[in-house]
């Protein structure tokens, strides 16, 4: 969002006593993305939010069974605070002017709560709506029939997993297809005239004619007054678009085809929702709610489809519960929102931006990012190298380390805090694992302890020492970590951030070295390992038995392992 402009902005929800929450309040923004395993209630958050906004879903009441562990004798509350402190916005404007006397000049907050309350008797719950700058001084909205004053300020585009194309067309056909220049009378006299004509054919078909002649007489048995029975067709055009439905054509091919593939049905109803709010843009407030969206499509589409929702200005408030990452790649300035349950559900939130530095690789820090959000555990390393030869090592020690959430994240270099703080605000446990770096101080003959220096900084205190060193050396690098050895392994319990004795290559040779010389054919393993990381590594990786990755996983300079696994 730029400096200038606040725009309006989703703040906050609480939610309490519905469905899976029993009390829970979460920071919201504009573009949400709600994710978590099955069952947790990434759906029934966006119920929370259609039961305020969505007048559809509303007017069918509350149940028993809405009410969390059926608990009728506690209310269901859902609080949702919007800021509206930029009065240059139009959204805003639209809000402010809705709520007139329920809001003050210096009130920069709107606040809507439902509250509903179940009656035994009518063994249901009416959803009360209020509204206010003041959450403690809310005024009752007014009704006209089941619509509420927010139902003229929002409208709510509810996608769900499985949308229905042909009943989505032939809902909203009258409002997508309009006939109103003039040559449209022409057109619409012809097809009058064509159906009366056609109705004329009909009754003049010889089986109908007849069925007259056998009916008059036998209805004159029973009552004749002087009257033929006569029978009529009265095909009319009481819906015009009643039997219309797309088609799928391509190019330079004149034949219709029908839109027969569930993922082109799916992109074609999210073309429709498209062109229908567009209809509304200038009347209300479009609220994007979209449950799922991968359903049905392929990668290379989910990812399309991601570029649309995050990019696209039409999507301006937009709340999407998803389980697949590629839907995730092009994500910017969202709020991460993970669902996860430990006995009850809890949710937690974070807002997302991707940093500058990384704006031109957007899509390499977001692929890794959004597999990993879905992990439960993650093991965030620097390379491919170290990606490559943990996984062999998990694959054996712990077959299904993946099935069980575990995720190998290659940072691709030292950038770990991008991802460790998103996944430390998400309560995503993770795990570090760096190397002992040292650099050339220019001018001087010394080198700086990055590795030690770059620890201090992750978990924000100088624990380790970094006065800098005057040999760059593989003893040099032992002697230093193991006279810090004590510190080091307290910050592996503390912060689960594992520094190298000195780097993977050298790690592997200090208690494999023979293994290593025998599997490789050479003398010098880490020389060879290290002059074609990439290739050399593979060779590696096919060549090591199931003991040589169960010696790995159980060494201390490989400890890493066992604590994301165990």
């Amino acid at each position: 969002m730029d400096g200038e402009r606040t725009y309006m902005k989703f703040e906050k929800v609480v939610i309490k006593n519905f469905r899976n929450f029993d009390n829970v309040e979460l920071d919201l923004s504009n573009k949400n993305i709600f994710f978590g395993l099955n069952d947790v209630g990434k759906t029934n958050f966006l119920y929370a939010l259609r039961y305020v906004f969505d007048k559809d879903i509303r007017k069918q009441n509350l149940l028993d069974s809405d009410f969390h562990n059926k608990q009728l004798d506690k209310p269901i509350e859902i609080v949702v605070t919007i800021d509206i402190s930029d009065v240059a916005d139009s959204d805003c404007q639209k809000l402010r002017a809705q709520l007139k006397g329920a809001l003050l000049s210096e009130h920069n907050k709107v606040c809507i709560k439902l509250f509903a309350e179940y009656s035994k008797t009518e063994m249901l719950a009416l959803p009360i709506l209020s509204w206010g700058g003041d959450v403690n001084h809310l005024y009752e909205m007014k009704q006209r029939g089941y619509l509420y004053e927010i139902d003229y300020v929002f409208n709510v585009i509810y996608i769900d997993s499985y949308v229905d194309l042909y009943s989505l067309f032939k809902k909203n056909v009258s409002q997508l297809v309009r006939n109103e220049k003039d040559e449209d009378k022409d057109i619409l006299a012809k097809i009058q005239n064509t159906v009366d004509d056609l109705n004329g054919h009909i009754a003049s078909l010889s089986g109908i004619k007849e069925f007259e002649d056998k009916l008059t007489p036998e209805y004159q048995k029973f009552h004749d007054e002087g009257i033929s029975v006569s029978i009529k067709s009265e095909i009319a055009v009481k819906g015009l678009y009643s039997n219309i439905i797309p088609y799928i054509k391509q190019d330079n091919d004149d034949n219709l085809y029908p839109t027969a593939g569930e993922g082109r049905k799916k992109l074609l109803a999210y073309s429709i929702y498209d062109i229908l709010s567009d209809e509304n843009a200038e009347k209300k407030i479009n609220l994007f709610l979209i449950e799922e969206p991968e359903n049905h499509l392929h990668k290379s589409m989910q990812i399309a489809l991601s570029q649309i929702l995050f990019t696209d200005s039409k999507y301006t408030y937009l709340f999407v519960t998803t389980h697949s990452p590629f839907v995730l790649y092009e994500m910017d300035n969202v709020n991460l929102v993970r669902i996860y349950s430990e006995r009850k559900i809890n949710s937690i939130s974070t807002f997302y931006k991707v940093p500058d530095a990384y704006e031109k690789n957007r899509k390499m820090l977001n692929r890794c990012l959004s597999e990993a959000i879905f992990a439960n555990k993650v093991l965030l390393v620097e390379g491919p190298s170290e990606y490559m030869l943990f996984s062999k090592v998990l694959s054996v020690v712990h077959p299904f380390y993946e099935v069980d959430g575990i995720y190998i994240l290659p940072v691709d270099g030292v950038g770990f805090e991008t991802y460790f703080s998103i996944l430390d605000e998400l309560e995503i446990f993770n795990v570090v694992k760096t190397d002992n770096d040292l650099r050339a101080v220019t001018g001087k003959g010394t080198y700086s302890v990055l590795g030690f220096s770059r620890c201090n900084n992750y978990i924000g205190e100088k624990r380790l020492p970094t006065k800098q060193i005057q040999e760059n050396s593989v003893s040099a690098k032992r002697s230093l970590y193991n006279s810090n050895i004590n510190t080091l392994d307290k910050i592996r319990s503390d912060f689960h951030i594992f520094l190298s004795k000195v780097d993977l290559e050298n790690d592997l040779d200090e208690f494999l070295h023979d293994r290593l010389s025998a599997l490789l054919d050479n003398d010098n393993p880490v020389k060879y390992l290290q002059d074609a990381k990439h290739y050399h590594m593979v060779e590696l990786i096919e060549k090591l038995s199931d003991t040589d990755c169960r010696t790995i996983y159980n060494h201390y300079n490989f400890a890493c392992l066992k604590e994301v696994a165990e």
